[in-house]
């Protein structure tokens, strides 16, 4: 098969939950466990960094992956769903995984497949593993997908577990309470390998703990040690004032603190205001695999944070688009993701605000309606794949809570629709779904 043949073996023959959903969600490791024994066991022959989260895993990920990069490490880097490119989940040093590679990954194992039938992420899974430990990668940052417990990265040993955030998202898998999606997070901690939470919640604290002492691994709540505050931002990029918690506490006055730093400012390229709750736990990630003997200068630390979306390739996280009209891109889709991006763009200075959006069908979207402005104008649209809810049923659903505007089911369509009639002085927003944001053409 040559490369279009061979994604569309890997889309249409085997279940993908970025397209059809729940179908393609199964609580067990036993296929990806067969596949990775078929392969020679690879997610044994490199060290990692393992992180889930509700939200925050994928900027935390690829920001992990940039520092280790900066610091001259072989960074192999693991992410889902891709936005573009197939290959953009499987990279090294930023480099996706060539189409050859990915051709050949699939013929090679071709008849197991078949037999196996596993899902299109556990096939992904061990086609990313494999081509870690056939490049002999230094280390590898990978994402869950989903959950934890039962994801299918949720093989690997790593040298340390982050799990960034906890909200209401897959609750129809994962559960329906805090603590019940804590509990499928908290899978991913092993057997004493340290642990960050990067937030901390009342709710789910003590369910990180618990799992912690159960696994006898060392748990570090993040906040507690690191504070992050924005301070400007330009070009796309945000500048912070980080301070350790004893910092903090002394009212903002530089000292060495607890963790044996200095209050620095640093740039993040990265512009949401939400990364000031992913920072921490980046931060005390990077402190914790010092700690374990990895060489990441603060030098290393700064221009990997600063350059992270130029090393790893990283779209879609409040991202500008153009200005006059402004357009900004961001991929969040769930309630605590739109929170934070309706408490960002409300420091925006607009005469108009357009919101474009589209979002999946098998998800409670009632919450994220609610909290939409009324006083915006809204184009309704749908991403091209099964799982979405077609955008009249979305504009109904959204007329019912007093939200107005046009349907436009091609999100580039409802780009240019509002460019055309919006003003200079207008800012068009573009989200609700990470397929919607993969859809548009100039991202």
């Amino acid at each position: 098969m040559n490369y279009q043949e061979t994604l569309d073996y890997l889309f249409n023959s085997l279940p993908m939950f970025q397209r059809v959903g729940g179908a393609a969600f199964r609580k067990d490791l036993k296929s990806t466990l067969a596949l990775c024994e078929n392969l020679g066991h690879p997610e044994r022959k490199f060290k990692s960094i393992h992180v889930a989260g509700t939200n925050g895993k994928g900027s935390s990920s690829h920001a992990l992956a940039a520092i280790f990069q900066s610091a001259g490490y072989k960074t192999g880097l693991y992410t889902s769903p891709h936005l573009k490119s197939f290959t953009e989940r499987i990279r090294i040093d930023g480099q996706p995984i060539s189409e050859e590679l990915v051709v050949d990954f699939v013929a090679e194992q071709r008849a197991f497949l078949d037999e196996l039938k596993p899902s299109f992420f556990e096939m992904t899974v061990g086609m990313a593993f494999w081509y870690f430990a056939q490049q002999k990668v230094d280390i590898a940052i990978v994402e869950v997908g989903m959950g934890g417990n039962f994801d299918s990265t949720n093989v690997i040993s790593p040298e340390l577990s982050l799990i960034t955030n906890i909200g209401f998202d897959h609750v129809q898998f994962l559960g329906d309470t805090l603590p019940l999606i804590a509990g499928e997070k908290a899978g991913i901690i092993k057997g004493k390998v340290p642990v960050v939470i990067s937030e901390t919640h009342e709710e789910t604290k003590s369910v990180f703990i618990e799992k912690a002492h159960a696994m006898n691994a060392q748990i570090t709540f993040a906040d507690e040690n690191w504070t992050a505050s924005k301070v400007s931002e330009e070009e796309g990029k945000a500048k912070y004032k980080i301070l350790t918690r004893e910092e903090s506490e002394r009212s903002g006055k530089t000292q060495t603190g607890a963790q044996g730093e200095e209050t620095i400012e640093l740039i993040f390229g990265l512009n949401g205001n939400y990364q000031k709750y992913n920072l921490p736990g980046i931060l005390e990630s990077v402190s914790q695999m010092k700690r374990q003997g990895w060489n990441l200068p603060t030098k290393a630390v700064l221009e990997g944070l600063q350059n992270v979306t130029e090393l790893t390739g990283l779209k879609g996280r409040w991202q500008t688009l153009s200005d006059s009209p402004r357009v900004i891109c961001d991929t969040g889709h769930n309630e605590a993701g739109i929170r934070a991006i309706l408490d960002q763009l409300a420091t925006y200075s607009f005469a108009q605000l357009w919101i474009i959006i589209g979002m999946v069908q098998d998800k409670d979207i009632s919450k994220v309606l609610s909290m939409l402005p009324k006083t915006a104008r809204y184009i309704f649209c749908e991403a091209k794949l099964p799982r979405a809810l077609p955008a009249d049923q979305l504009a109904e659903k959204a007329m019912n809570l007093h939200l107005h505007g046009e349907i436009l089911p091609d999100v580039n369509e409802a780009l240019a629709f509002a460019r055309k009639n919006a003003s200079e002085d207008d800012l068009i927003f573009v989200g609700g779904s990470t397929f919607v944001v993969a859809e548009i053409e100039e991202l």
